[in-house]
């Protein structure tokens, strides 16, 4: 059986997100979870499957990963997840793996097929045509729909009192920024990092680096709208790129030195280069945006004589369904107010709210797709 939905649904390369009449498989399989979409962030990576820098992917499609929304139905096996529950998205993982067994489902072996493959594990699409055409997925989730079906890895349960429509950018952007600090580089009470680029990842990696006690916490951008949300954020030093040379000024701000940590979240072949030489002795940079550009170095001379490391964090090396009751818990304290970062579309707005986000003119823009969702209901 299925159900009539609405989806955005990319037709192929460069297309814009279209919203069409959809049919979802409305019988979760053991496994499965049917989810009524609440509301839904859009990330870069979405962007950069419908442009085609995230590489292959098997048009038509729905993508949307930072969904948030409640629970209709379980399959038969689900035992973590009941109807009625209130849930955030992030991605999916086997769960079986020597790598999701020691606590990294983002390393899970089966990560790529899972979650970029386009289809359900068994191989199946969870949306259709009414003509009976296949739509595939995006990270098991579609979150561009009003119901998606998912696997009950990908599945977060949270309070029914926190308002689901801010908190599904939590299950990509804010944990990979987050994640990338807390679980991937680790930085220690007094170290130094430097951020560059403050989006929604940026801005992740920016609260994080304040609740680890970072000693200068360094921000890098070229929107000087973005650089004074950062101060907000607790940035101790921000550099507008566009007016001056950004690594003489972590040199300067760090005594001649550079910084012990770098995120790059602009994908930029030079400015990833750049932030290696930004780094002390003995630093690590965490490239960690979604793009089909180039990290070119001498091993040598640029890394290996000064101990310099280049670390891959995937999706902030998090277990989602503790690290997005983590960050929760940071929020209620008033360490990590992502929620100032977003802005409200509507689903009819999606293509509006995508260019914003790619212009950078808005942080994270959240679309509300259930408008008559109350919080707290």
């Amino acid at each position: 059986m299925t159900k009539q939905i609405t989806g955005a649904v990319i037709e192929k390369l460069n297309a814009d997100f279209q919203l069409e009449s959809l049919e979802v498989d409305d019988q979760p399989k053991a496994h499965e979870v049917l989810v009524h979409i609440v509301a839904s962030g859009i990330c870069h990576t979405d962007e950069a499957v419908r442009n085609g820098s995230a590489g292959e992917y098997p048009y038509p499609g729905v993508v949307g990963h930072e969904g948030a929304g409640t629970v209709e139905k379980v399959g038969s096996q689900v035992s973590t997840v009941k109807v009625g529950d209130h849930v955030i998205l992030s991605y999916d993982y086997d769960g079986t793996c020597h790598n999701c067994l020691t606590g990294h489902p983002s390393s899970c072996v089966n990560w790529a097929q899972l979650n970029m493959a386009g289809v359900r594990p068994d191989g199946s699409v969870a949306f259709t045509r009414e003509d009976g055409s296949p739509i595939h997925n995006f990270f098991n989730q579609s979150s561009f729909t009003t119901e998606t079906l998912v696997q009950e890895r990908n599945v977060t349960v949270i309070d029914k009192d926190i308002d689901l429509r801010k908190v599904g950018p939590l299950g990509c952007g804010f944990v990979t920024g987050s994640g990338t600090v807390f679980n991937g580089l680790k930085p220690k009470e007094g170290d130094t990092i430097a951020i560059v680029g403050t989006g929604a990842v940026g801005s992740g990696a920016l609260m994080a680096a304040k609740i680890k006690g970072c000693s200068k916490i360094i921000c890098v951008d070229i929107h000087d709208s973005r650089l004074e949300m950062a101060k907000e954020l607790g940035a101790t030093d921000t550099i507008n790129s566009l007016n001056e040379n950004w690594v003489d000024k972590v040199k300067e701000l760090t005594n001649g030195e550079g910084v012990n940590f770098a995120i790059d979240t602009t994908g930029i072949s030079s400015i990833m280069h750049q932030a290696i030489t930004a780094l002390a002795s003995g630093g690590h940079l965490a490239p960690i945006a979604v793009t089909a550009k180039t990290l070119e170095f001498m091993p040598w001379n640029e890394l290996t004589a000064l101990q310099k490391h280049v670390d891959g964090v995937l999706m902030g090396d998090a277990i989602p369904q503790l690290a997005l009751q983590k960050l929760i818990n940071f929020w209620k304290a008033g360490q990590f107010p992502f929620d100032k970062l977003e802005k409200f579309y509507t689903f009819e707005q999606i293509n509006e709210a995508n260019q914003a986000s790619n212009n950078g003119s808005v942080i994270k823009p959240v679309m509300i797709i259930d408008q008559d969702y109350q919080p707290g209901e």
